[in-house]
């Protein structure tokens, strides 16, 4: 079950959010750091077409968790990031880059992708732009 986790990834990293839907059952609930869930595909592309025109990230140093039933799943992760426009009640964006360590758990079902839980530090990354 590791393998949908890597090709979620893979498509993040490729800035491929058609391949990141792909990923997701239609009921998918993205709990993100600092804000409210998200239901639904839906959602979860305008949260990536947000995010892409803010920031450009990459994720390196990946390492995938799975359990052996195949129901959950966590990554850890390095997030290299340029933040490219300012977000609302954020600094004001000039191209400043970031580097900071990022998780995500999963809930998995039928062989996709039904929860997203994301983890960083935003105390961290706030300081590394300001």
């Amino acid at each position: 079950m590791a393998d949908i986790i890597k090709t979620y990834f893979d498509a993040f990293n490729a800035g491929d959010t058609d391949g990141m839907l792909a990923c997701l059952t239609d009921d998918v609930a993205h709990h993100v750091n600092e804000g409210k869930v998200r239901e639904g595909k839906a959602k979860f592309a305008e949260f990536c077409a947000h995010m892409s025109r803010c920031y450009k990230e990459n994720l390196t140093d990946m390492v995938v968790f799975s359990d052996p039933d195949a129901t959950r799943a966590a990554a850890e992760y390095v997030v290299n990031g340029t933040y490219l426009e300012t977000d609302a009640g954020l600094p004001e964006a000039r191209g400043q880059g970031y580097r900071l360590p990022a998780g995500s758990f999963f809930d998995l079902r039928e062989g996709r992708i039904s929860r997203i839980t994301t983890y960083y530090n935003l105390a961290d990354w706030t300081a590394q732009v300001s």
